[in-house]
């Protein structure tokens, strides 16, 4: 199998399984994990190389240097000569690091957009220092990039929209393992409303939080589920507190994918009630409904961004306005209201994961996209 390189600048972090599972689902191509930090362990028999190896008692001084220089030498380093056949970067941040090294190493570059990179406005990304070269450069990657994938749709016009090419911008769903999530049986399902996402404000937690405390008198026996960390967790807890509903909201914290899972078997209904921030932000598509609509489980978001992509409104789940609690509660109200509807959009959720988002077929879909980039270079196996 040739090497590619998976460039992700923090590696292995808990609320991104979606990097490994798509590349460990690779039949033709190796991945070898390429970054700055690790924030977790490479998957079984994978290669990671980090720039913290470079130097594992001073790494953030050189850390900060590539940030600001963009500079593909400690990655040369890394590689050791290693020339892997291609770079494939998630995140457009990270395309824009990776092209000077895959100039160095004249190897193509294939950029996922995943969300933020396509709908944060310049200026919040200029206040990151992390971030800032990413609008400065954004122009050369998009001019000699070799391809541009997309998480959704709606990511791509925004992709468009900021100047890339339209040949050589497509959308491609990375999907979810349909072998490996099955549809739960009907006795797990418990009285539970879950939410799984990082605690930021482009996720919309609190408005879910406020639908929830509408729900009390009808449905006294349903609890609030929250997987995830975040800047909002204190204030979220508090605003739990305020509104009487401690017993009914339990904050879970980041949770490894197997228990993540278990919990999406157990619950009525997931919720991403995601909204547009200040900065622009705005959901991609949310993984975590591919997830969910796989395990049979019908869920509920907000009419925003890339979700209505991943929630066929009354036939999977439900789409609301964002930053509606009322809406959110009303909608909440008639699945709990109703076992047979839940099953029924869980049933549905589940066709179409099988028909969009099988991340087998996906991968698939990727390699040949691999192949043709390759082609053009004129690099055939």
């Amino acid at each position: 199998m040739r090497e590619i390189a998976v460039f992700r600048h923090n590696l292995f972090r808990i609320s991104e399984p979606f990097i490994t599972q798509q590349a460990q689902q690779l039949l033709r191509y190796k991945p070898l994990y390429l970054g700055r930090l690790r924030f977790g362990d490479a998957p079984a028999g994978a290669g990671s190389l980090a720039v913290q190896d470079l130097d594992p008692r001073w790494p953030l001084p050189r850390i900060g240097w590539q940030i600001a220089t963009r500079s593909p030498r400690p990655y040369q380093r890394l590689l050791a000569g290693r020339r892997p056949a291609l770079i494939h970067a998630h995140f457009g941040v990270e395309g824009v690091y990776a092209l000077p090294l895959a100039a160095r190493l004249n190897i193509p570059l294939v950029t996922t957009f995943h969300g933020f990179d396509a709908t944060l406005s310049t200026a919040a990304l200029l206040c990151s220092p992390a971030w800032a070269n990413y609008p400065l450069f954004r122009r050369r990657l998009a001019r000699q990039g070799d391809l541009f994938l997309c998480a959704s749709s709606f990511i791509r016009e925004r992709v468009l929209a900021m100047g890339f090419p339209e040949a050589r911008t497509r959308v491609h769903y990375i999907g979810v393992d349909c072998q490996a999530i099955r549809p739960r049986d009907p006795a797990e399902e418990t009285p539970t409303i879950l939410h799984v996402a990082r605690l930021v404000e482009v996720k919309g937690t609190q408005y879910l939080i406020r639908a929830v405390g509408a729900l009390a008198a009808r449905h006294g026996n349903v609890q609030l589920v929250i997987v995830g960390d975040g800047p909002l967790h204190r204030s979220l807890q508090d605003l739990a507190k305020s509104l009487g509903l401690e017993g009914r909201v339990k904050f879970l914290g980041a949770l490894p994918h197997r228990q993540v899972v278990t919990w999406m078997r157990q619950a009525a209904v997931l919720v991403l009630p995601s909204v547009r921030t200040s900065t622009g932000r705005v959901e991609g598509l949310g993984m975590v409904l591919l997830e969910a609509a796989a395990s049979g489980v019908p869920a509920v978001g907000s009419r925003i961004g890339g979700i209505p992509e991943g929630i066929i409104d009354g036939e999977t789940g439900f789409l609301v306005s964002e930053r509606d609690p009322a809406a959110l509660a009303s909608r909440l109200n008639d699945l709990l209201d109703d076992p047979a509807l839940r099953r029924r959009m869980g049933a549905a959720a589940r066709a179409l994961v099988e028909r969009q988002f099988d991340i087998r077929r996906q991968t698939g879909t990727l390699e040949d996209l691999y192949d043709a980039v390759l082609a053009d270079r004129g690099d055939t196996p």
